[in-house]
């Protein structure tokens, strides 16, 4: 919203002859918001926040130890204290909406098994979210069911929808405080070798982890172990007479499959939550998807029936799979080696890219015409969630954080949607001392660095400058793109839905000073822009624009 400054000159007043007033004129300042065009949420363009729970921020420090989990761990193998309150709080303070996101997924907050395993790395607890004992409770390591309930309330608030993460691949692993879950619910063996379709779904990720069978229609009872919590809870009555209800709706047999899609679609039934970040999706059979999506769309209306007040807007429930190393350019299709799986037919409008950290280095526009053609062909209707650092991924781009910038730009300016992981916009460190395997990538968030280093306070800035122009404008993910002028390099982006037109230009790799920018064909003569990185307001002559700043980067608008 553009803020205009309107001059009032203040007169003494007169009625007839007679003056009323002996001030002095003086001279008065009103600051006038004008209307800014409602910007529609479109999750093709969207710019996603991925954080860990635990590791974000600590916003209840009573509630960093439960279970007894005081065993020692490998270094970043612990709970380090981040919680569920500790997102909201950053929620309010306005953090994520100056960063440009309008969506955030954080890892599970289901309740964890309560002891440690021993993975050959030190003892590891579940503070990742990954393990769970219990889909039906929240692990007070990360708060209660009232705080997510809060934080949901507050996102939305703010425009910010809420993604789960969500596991129906596997429970959590065994140990001496956590038996494992009966023989008709998992299988504990044989290991995933990932060359056929068969030996990665029908076998364990990795030892000690149980795999759900999630192909099986067989019923089964709910384990001892669950049923003997729920009643130590006080709350066995109420969660069997729901399945009773969920399945006497449904129909489905009381398959394991079918009570975890109860279990997790009632957060969405409960809490209004807005998608699903579906985890290990390519290690269950695909009709379990199309299952949760059918309850996970149900349980949304549902909830917007109940509560009209607070819809955010029409967009459907949404959902984005884990297929781990699907890559843009492989289509629709995911290949297995001996079959080809389509898992967008499955209830996905999203799959990861795993393909932009190898991408990111090629020139710009090499990466935005193929991100650009592929999403209006091959993916149109659908989308990609492009990345370049995340969780688990051992090989993210620019490991020693040494290109900031460059990362932001594509990032955030790669068409489809957009994954910040926390820190990206800080430089949070990914190599960590004593760490082994992934919990290299997992360290606490880097407030202190935010709050006094001015160079990674400068990196910020620019994050903020990014994610805000792509928020505004969801043709810079969901338009089409297309090269305007070389050098410098400068290129449009056009987004078309119903009434509602949005049209972009922008300018990278510029020289500093004054430059020119080609803008012919897009923006007519006499047309006022502003850029929003120099924030300064610019008109089109002669088919071009002229900038005078030390910016490589122009990030242009229509001027409302």
């Amino acid at each position: 919203m553009k803020k205009l400054l309107v001059v009032l000159s203040l007169f003494p007043l007169f009625i007839g002859c007679k003056k009323v007033e002996k001030k002095q004129p003086k001279t008065q300042v009103v600051e006038v918001e004008t209307p800014k065009k409602e910007v529609p949420f479109v999750w093709e363009g969207a710019n996603i926040y991925f954080l860990l729970t635990d590791r974000f921020n600590n916003g209840n420090p009573n509630n960093d130890l439960n279970f007894e989990r005081t065993e020692e761990t490998g270094v970043l193998r612990g709970f380090e204290g981040g919680d569920i309150q500790g997102i909201t709080q950053k929620i309010e303070e306005g953090y994520f909406t100056n960063l440009g996101i309008n969506a955030i997924w954080f890892t599970p907050v289901v309740e964890q098994i309560h002891g440690a395993t021993d993975e050959g790395t030190g003892k590891t607890y579940g503070y990742h979210g990954y393990w769970a004992k219990d889909w039906t409770s929240v692990d007070p390591n990360f708060g209660t069911r009232k705080d997510l309930e809060e934080l949901v309330k507050t996102a939305h608030s703010k425009g910010i929808r809420i993604l789960l993460d969500v596991v129906l691949n596997h429970t959590g692993p065994v140990t001496e405080k956590d038996p494992v879950w009966p023989d008709d619910w998992v299988r504990t063996g044989p290991k995933c070798e990932f060359t056929t379709y068969e030996n990665t779904t029908a076998c364990t990720l990795v030892e000690n982890l149980p795999d759900i069978l999630t192909e099986s229609d067989e019923a089964v009872e709910l384990p001892d172990a669950l049923l003997a919590k729920w009643k130590d809870e006080g709350r066995l009555s109420k969660e069997l007479d729901e399945l009773q209800l969920f399945f006497e709706r449904t129909g489905y047999p009381r398959a394991p499959r079918y009570y975890i899609i109860k279990w997790l679609t009632d957060y969405i039934n409960d809490l209004g939550v807005d998608g699903f970040r579906v985890d290990t999706v390519k290690h269950v059979n695909e009709n379990a998807w199309a299952d949760l999506h059918k309850e996970a769309e149900y349980a949304f209306e549902t909830w917007k029936k109940k509560h009209q007040d607070k819809i955010l807007d029409d967009n459907p429930f949404y959902m984005v799979g884990e297929v781990y190393n699907y890559g843009i350019s492989g289509g629709r299709e995911f290949d297995f080696g001996d079959k080809k799986v389509d898992f967008f037919d499955y209830g996905f409008k999203s799959l990861i890219n795993f393909e932009l950290k190898s991408d990111a280095d090629k020139n710009y526009e090499t990466i935005f015409k193929k991100y650009s053609k592929l999403l209006h062909t091959k993916l149109k209707d659908k989308s990609v969630l492009n990345y370049l650092t995340s969780h688990d991924d051992g090989s993210p781009y620019d490991k020693d954080r040494t290109k900031p910038y460059r990362a932001a730009n594509v990032l955030l300016l790669t068409p489809g949607t957009s994954q910040v992981y926390y820190g990206d916009e800080t430089s949070r460190s990914l190599i960590i001392e004593g760490t082994e395997g992934d919990a290299t990538l997992r360290s606490f968030m880097n407030w202190e660095d935010l709050d006094s280093v001015p160079e990674v306070q400068k990196i910020h800035k620019h994050w903020q400058k990014l994610g805000q122009f792509r928020a505004n404008h969801p043709a810079i993910g969901a338009g089409k793109h297309k090269r305007l002028a070389k050098s410098p390099y400068v290129f449009s982006r056009t987004y078309d839905k119903g009434e509602y037109r949005d049209k972009v230009v922008v300018g990278l790799d510029l020289p500093k000073g004054k430059k020119s920018l080609w803008v012919k064909g897009f923006f007519g003569n006499g047309t006022k822009l502003y850029d929003t990185y120099s924030e300064t307001e610019v008109t089109v002559a002669n088919g071009k624009v002229i900038l005078d700043n030390d910016f490589d980067i122009a990030l242009l608008e229509l001027v409302e």
